[in-house]
């Protein structure tokens, strides 16, 4: 088995056409297709059900696209990892945050990370900490920055807490002040307010919920569906209220009253997190050190 067969593989399975493959490849259709019946011998198993115009993956075939994958995506690492010079001056660090944690907490940190590595490439993909987890159990990401508990436990990840963040009120210095004008207020005083409310699969959003039901309401929603840079334009516009990080309002604070909660507050825990059985590429272990140290 070759890692060029499984690469023809994966390209087929995903485009569901031997002539689109062979172009998303770059290699000629009869040598993809000769490719591909190679390691259905190898491995004893028809891997496509070909009909005219319609290719669909067997049972076989279904059971290999994973594996496939994230072989693929481990020799890809294993290369960068070799091609990365001892003094770090190339290479690529993959990096997945929540949208939140790329307004707060990442800036300064990728800033240094930069400032030392000018030649390391920095991939971010923003997400919720469900479709990180799945990104890094694949092999297409390094590191990613998640929310704890994670939305299923995996033991496949490797994670390690970094701070536990309290989250504020913000609302517009226009509208009235949310409590009653209280310097903290509660969970319980949202009842009745109007909030900015995130999409759905967004941590923020499942954690300001969940906070309200157990303060015993249901939130009322004024605008809902937006990512952080949207939620805090529409707070500042004044069509409602957001439960925010500190840190992002402290970042994007201006137009914006922030009131913090009243103890017990809300918090939450970011850790970063890893596959336990690949070790991240050395590019990836500094932003790691860099990002434990602050």
């Amino acid at each position: 088995m070759q890692l060029q067969q499984l690469q023809y593989f994966v390209a087929v399975a995903e485009t569901r056409h031997f002539t689109r493959a062979a172009e998303v490849v770059h290699v000629a259709q009869p040598s993809l297709s000769q490719q591909v019946k190679a390691l259905e011998r190898e491995l004893g198993a028809d891997l496509f059900l070909r009909a005219r115009g319609n290719i669909t993956l067997t049972d076989a075939g279904e059971a290999l696209l994973p594996l496939a994958r994230r072989i693929l995506a481990d020799a890809d690492t294993a290369r960068h990892e070799v091609l990365e010079l001892v003094q770090l001056r190339r290479g690529r660090v993959r990096l997945g945050a929540t949208p939140s944690l790329c307004t707060g907490l990442l800036p300064d940190v990728l800033r240094a990370f930069h400032d030392r590595y000018p030649g390391i490439r920095l991939l971010i993909e923003e997400g919720g900490s469900h479709d990180l987890v799945r990104e890094l159990a694949r092999g297409a990401l390094d590191l990613a920055l998640v929310v704890l508990p994670l939305p299923t436990a995996s033991p496949a990840l490797t994670t390690v807490e970094l701070l536990r963040e309290d989250l504020v009120v913000v609302s517009s210095p226009e509208s009235p002040r949310p409590g009653g004008g209280r310097r903290a207020v509660r969970v319980a005083d949202l009842e009745g307010e109007r909030l900015v409310m995130f999409r759905h699969g967004y941590d923020l959003r499942e954690l300001t919920v969940a906070a309200c039901r157990s303060a015993g309401f249901e939130p009322d929603f004024a605008v809902e569906g937006g990512e952080m840079d949207a939620v805090l334009g529409f707070v500042r516009a004044g069509l409602g209220m957001a439960v925010v990080p500190r840190m992002v309002a402290a970042r994007s604070g201006r137009g914006l009253r922030v009131t913090p909660l009243a103890r017990p507050g809300l918090h939450r825990t970011i850790a970063l997190a890893h596959r336990s059985d690949v070790a991240p590429p050395r590019a990836a272990r500094e932003l790691q050190r860099m990002l434990l140290e602050r």
